[in-house]
């Protein structure tokens, strides 16, 4: 992040406010690529991607120098977006010896282009989805328009219910982690219902995002949702596939679990025959 903000302070400046910010968080994911490189610990990245957020919209809010009550809802969403993620990434992180299993598993199927696959596939996509993602933010806290109208409202209500299914979702499955015997799935709870009720809570979020874009500047409607369908393709695309995958080489017992619970948009779950 110093980085970063090194080059919004002494770097060349575009001219463009979401320009300047966007090479100010590629600078910054630059150096957390050669952090992770030098631990050997594409992880380093996960801390970076929970943070950036808020800090978008800290630094584009006080550029626009608004005081519009839309401003203080969806810095308020994305703040508490963000110490939900946070505080779930150091409950779970046991020390700078770790690293997401799916990082190493990326870089060994490379094979000879294990480094660019680090630097783009681990690193730099993800920022410019965060970023395409935050876009809407930008519109919201920077254009004029109608300060809070129906739709502002109903975006900021979606995406503090998606936080909360997210948090509901941690507290389940670290609490199922705890007691859980040997083999053992989970399918209770939100768990049930959806077989990831927490990428579906994150894509929520990602939505209510957009929706605020639209509120502040609906024009722009057709473009404003772009982050959250591409935060939708990498969910079901690569990281659920990859997840199911796992669950079922570790744990067999997982196919019952894919026969009676939906994928993603929660639902009851199916009776199956015996």
């Amino acid at each position: 992040m110093a980085a970063g903000a090194g080059w919004l302070a002494w770097g060349p400046a575009t001219g463009v406010l979401w320009l300047d910010t966007l090479v100010a968080d590629v600078v910054a994911t630059l150096t957390v690529f050669a952090f992770s490189r030098a631990y050997r610990n594409s992880s380093f990245y996960d801390a970076y991607w929970s943070v950036i957020p808020p800090l978008l919209t800290c630094y584009w809010w006080s550029e626009a120098g608004t005081s519009r009550l839309r401003c203080w809802l969806v810095a308020v969403l994305v703040v508490v977006w963000s110490i939900r993620l946070t505080a779930n990434w150091v409950y779970g992180f046991p020390g700078l010896h770790h690293e997401d299993w799916r990082y190493g598993m990326f870089r060994e199927r490379a094979g000879s282009w294990e480094f660019a696959v680090d630097l783009v596939a681990i690193h730099l996509i993800p920022t410019l989805q965060v970023f395409a993602g935050m876009l809407p933010v930008y519109v919201c806290l920077t254009r004029g328009g109608d300060d809070v109208g129906w739709l502002t409202a109903l975006a900021f209500v979606v995406g503090l219910s998606a936080v909360a299914l997210e948090s509901a979702a941690d507290w389940q499955l670290h609490r199922f982690v705890r007691h859980r015997q040997s083999g053992e799935v989970m399918d209770r709870g939100l768990w049930g219902w959806s077989r990831h009720p927490n990428y579906f809570g994150e894509f929520g979020f990602w939505v209510a995002l957009a929706l605020f874009g639209v509120a502040a500047a609906p024009a722009d409607a057709w473009w404003l949702f772009g982050g959250a369908l591409a935060m939708l393709a990498m969910f079901l695309g690569a990281s659920i596939p990859m997840m199911e995958k796992r669950s079922l080489e570790r744990r067999p017992d997982y196919q019952r679990v894919i026969d009676r619970v939906a994928r993603f948009v929660p639902r009851p779950p199916r009776r199956v025959s015996a």
